[in-house]
């Protein structure tokens, strides 16, 4: 009775104990199932994407996974449900050992983000070991002498299950001399020893046949059996006796080899062979333990045979006999409970796994990198590992369960600053002295695109002679990304507009590799003089970025226009110009004005007229004025001189080189009283050519002065500009003054400072500025009162001109000018 409560108390505190370790163990990971040993196949775990929170739709894309160490075919997960299974057969004692604690511990990895759960799958015990002795058959010897309440000890059944399952009860069959005496040990174990209760008598009794069962606590209950043959001996009626039943023994586990554990005594009442006592292991010690320790048989000694080693057991139990020489022997027991001290014998451990690299450098913070776990095979303080990061990097460790890490983003990135980081993951244990182990992680920064191609300056300005190649190059156009890859590769176009009736892609084009300006047609300074486009600089990332660059194109003029004449007033004949002139006309008297217009500018527009010499070098009384075109008397006419004069007139251009257009005038002498009425006819028709002249006059003036004032003032506008703005290398800086000069023809002065450099090809670019200042042209009425001289019509006015020597493919080493003068002289 007394027996059975004290296993019902024991019953009792071991339910307790289990209790509050899966109480325990439940709290540690994020999620806690349980499933019992040997479940079959498809036995149904837990839902568990929906207890992490987890979409089923999800699973398959996130790349949803589950790793455990160890055997990582025990269980499974159905990715079409989320639920966990048992996939494969599930011994807890070939998982777990005695434990009373056994769980599986699954990491669940998801990515896009890359998130890490923690599960723990708690093996449940069934009671499917039955208790087992050591040997099927035990003989005993009794000698008939023993007192009553003798006692003899029994090896107790073992049981592979843990908890209630493995707490054994014990049942002797029925005996008029012996009964069972179980008595439970402060540490749980039990003590069975056989009670002699009635005095034996060999003669009437040699032996007795008994039958220990075993019956464990399990649901259905399983038991184990084992035969007692108890024979009972004559004479030699003492056995020897340890001065104590359990000896306790603590040692570290560095214990040298040959150490002494224990020194046993026991003594025999006996006497001669009968107390001689020899010592050792008893049959049912394992073989683990005899490779561990080694007993001397005459002293009793017991000795470490090994390396002793914490981490791989933790205390041993050692059943010790002592037989006496006696004939019958007679045998003593006890116990030796041996427990090894840890000491700091292990090197913490590093794993780095689930690497994410390399990172964008857009990666948000707290974005994981990999996870970390650590461990270390000793216990308590050495067991306990700190992790730690190399300093000064963007990276921080963030702890997400016990010994494991998650190597996380702390601060911004960038691949421009930093390519690459080198980071050193220190684990140190908290033994005296301490171990410490470390990983390196190269950790690869990834490009992405945040920079834009830049160009050196917001726009450029580019001289094109009129007339050039078709296909010519003009131009590049260069600008630079500070990615990389494809994120740097910069490709170039126009961003088109119309530009007239036309679109800007029939005027240029731009080598999307190389940024090359092209000319695909020639182009008329006449029809276009400036040319303002933007070009189009993208990278190849995703998105892609981009910038623009604005070129201004001044088209410049060449002469490749000749004097145009204008038509003939009334009089004339076959497109020439005819004219009555009286005899009695003095010198210096205007009789016909030869009208021309050239539709280039600058030079190329500045017209001058001369006689053709007259056949056989006959000297004409008539000459034409340099500049003015007025064809006047060198003299008074005489009879002399023939009635029809037939001039050529010659009318060129200044430019290079000059192009020549000839005018014919028929002159006709009549005598002051021949023809009355033609001269009023003539005069009138004068007159009114006059008007038109004076009329044409005006409207050039006002649009030379229009033009020009225009073209100057976005000049000096745009040099400010620039020149405002921080001053880069070849784009404004300080150069020589130019000439100021003047003349008869006009004055000639400088309104910049400044060089301008123009990006359009190889060699020193040079910029001068030079200004006709205009001066109005005479009246009719003025111009036939006096004659001018050939010096005041040297150089008469027509614009201001701007003058850029460019070296280009196109027009290499040429003197250009930018603005254009008017397209006639007067």
């Amino acid at each position: 009775m007394v027996s059975s409560m004290r296993r019902d108390g024991e019953v009792g505190r071991l339910l307790l104990s289990f209790l509050f370790l899966v109480a325990w163990e439940a709290g540690r990971g994020q999620v806690h199932y349980s499933v019992p040993e040997e479940a079959k196949h498809g036995t149904f775990v837990g839902r568990i994407a929906q207890d992490l929170g987890l979409e089923l739709a999800e699973l398959v894309p996130r790349l949803f996974r589950v790793a455990s160490k160890g055997r990582r075919d025990l269980l499974e997960v159905n990715l079409q449900n989320g639920i966990l299974f048992v996939n494969s057969r599930i011994d807890r004692e070939e998982l777990c050992g005695r434990s009373l604690e056994c769980s599986i511990h699954l990491e669940v990895i998801v990515e896009r983000p890359l998130q890490v759960f923690h599960v723990d799958v708690e093996v449940k015990d069934i009671n499917d070991n039955p208790p087992l002795f050591p040997m099927a058959v035990k003989t005993i010897r009794f000698h008939e002498s023993r007192l009553l309440d003798s006692r003899f000890p029994l090896e107790g059944a073992s049981d592979a299950d843990v908890g209630v399952n493995a707490l054994l009860s014990y049942k002797l069959s029925s005996s008029e001399f012996f009964f069972l005496d179980v008595q439970t040990s402060d540490e749980l174990s039990q003590s069975l020893s056989l009670v002699l209760r009635k005095s034996l008598d060999r003669e009437e009794t040699a032996e007795v046949n008994l039958l220990l069962v075993a019956t464990d606590g399990g649901k259905p209950e399983l038991t184990g059996t084992v035969q007692l043959l108890i024979k009972v001996l004559d004479v030699n009626d003492n056995e020897p006796t340890f001065d104590q039943a359990v000896y306790k023994v603590r040692l570290l586990e560095n214990t040298a080899n040959g150490t002494l554990v224990v020194k046993l005594n026991s003594s025999d009442a006996d006497e001669g062979s009968n107390s001689e006592i020899v010592y050792s292991f008893s049959s049912g010690v394992p073989s683990t333990i005899k490779t561990k320790f080694k007993i001397n048989s005459s002293t009793g000694e017991i000795r470490t045979n090994g390396q002793l080693d914490y981490e791989e057991t933790k205390s041993y139990e050692i059943q010790v006999t002592a037989y006496d020489n006696g004939s019958p022997s007679m045998s003593g027991h006890c116990k030796i409970s041996v427990k090894l001290v840890d000491v700091n014998d292990n090197i913490p451990e590093v794993s780095i796994t689930s690497l994410s690299l390399p990172i964008r450098e857009d990666a948000p913070l707290g974005t994981v990198l990999a996870l970390i776990m650590v461990s270390d095979r000793d216990s308590g303080a050495n067991g306990r590992v700190t992790c730690s990061l190399t300093p000064h990097v963007p990276f921080k460790l963030v702890s997400t369960f016990k010994n494991y890490y998650s190597l996380v983003l702390d601060s911004a990135l960038d691949r421009e600053s930093v390519s690459d980081y080198a980071v050193v993951v220190t684990a140190r244990d908290g033994g005296s002295p301490s171990l410490s182990a470390a990983a390196s992680v190269s950790v690869e920064v990834a490009d992405v695109n945040d920079n834009a191609p830049a160009f050196a300056q917001p726009e450029y300005t580019v001289f094109v002679k009129e007339n050039n190649a078709p296909g010519c190059h003009i131009f590049t156009v260069s600008a630079r990304d500070a990615d990389a890859q494809e994120n740097a590769l910069v490709s170039y176009s126009l961003v088109e507009r119309r530009v007239g009736e036309r679109a800007l892609s029939s005027y240029v084009s731009v080598h999307a590799e190389s940024g090359r300006v092209y000319a695909l047609q020639p182009l008329d300074h006449e029809e276009l003089e400036l040319l303002q486009f933007q070009v189009s600089a993208r990278d190849a990332g995703v998105p892609p970025l981009g910038s623009n660059v604005t070129l201004q194109v001044f088209v410049l003029d060449e002469n490749d226009h000749a004097p145009a004449l204008l038509p003939p007033g009334a009089g004339g004949v076959g497109g020439a110009m005819s004219q009555l002139v009286s005899r009695s006309v003095g010198a210096g008297h205007v009789v016909a004005k030869v009208r021309a217009v050239d539709a280039d500018s600058g030079y190329n527009a500045w017209l001058s007229y001369e006689l053709q010499p007259a056949a056989g070098g006959a000297r004409s009384p008539f000459r034409v004025g340099l500049y003015t075109g007025e064809i006047s008397t060198t003299r008074a006419l005489d009879e002399a001189d023939a009635p029809r004069q037939r001039l050529l007139v010659l009318v060129k251009d200044h430019g290079e080189p000059a192009l020549v257009s000839t005018a014919t005038v028929l002159l006709s002498l009549v005598d002051s009283g021949q023809a009355p009425k033609t001269p009023s006819r003539v005069s009138v028709g004068a007159a009114s050519v006059d008007t038109a002249l004076v009329d044409v006059n005006v409207y050039l003036i006002i649009a030379i002065c229009a033009v020009s004032s225009l073209l100057v003032l976005t000049l000096l506008l745009y040099t400010a500009l620039r020149c405002s703005a921080p001053p880069t290398q070849g784009v404004c800086g300080p150069g020589k003054p130019t000439l100021v000069c003047s003349s008869a023809v006009g004055s000639w002065s400088s309104s910049q400072q400044r060089r301008q450099r123009v990006c359009s090809g190889e060699g020193p670019p040079k910029a001068d500025l030079m200004a006709f200042s205009p001066s109005l042209p005479q009246g009719p009425g003025l111009s036939e009162e006096r004659q001018p001289s050939e010096s005041e019509h040297l150089g008469k006015p027509h614009d201001v001109a701007v003058y850029y020597e460019v070296t280009s493919s196109c027009y290499p080493n040429t003197f250009l000018p930018l603005l254009h003068p008017s397209t006639s002289a007067e």
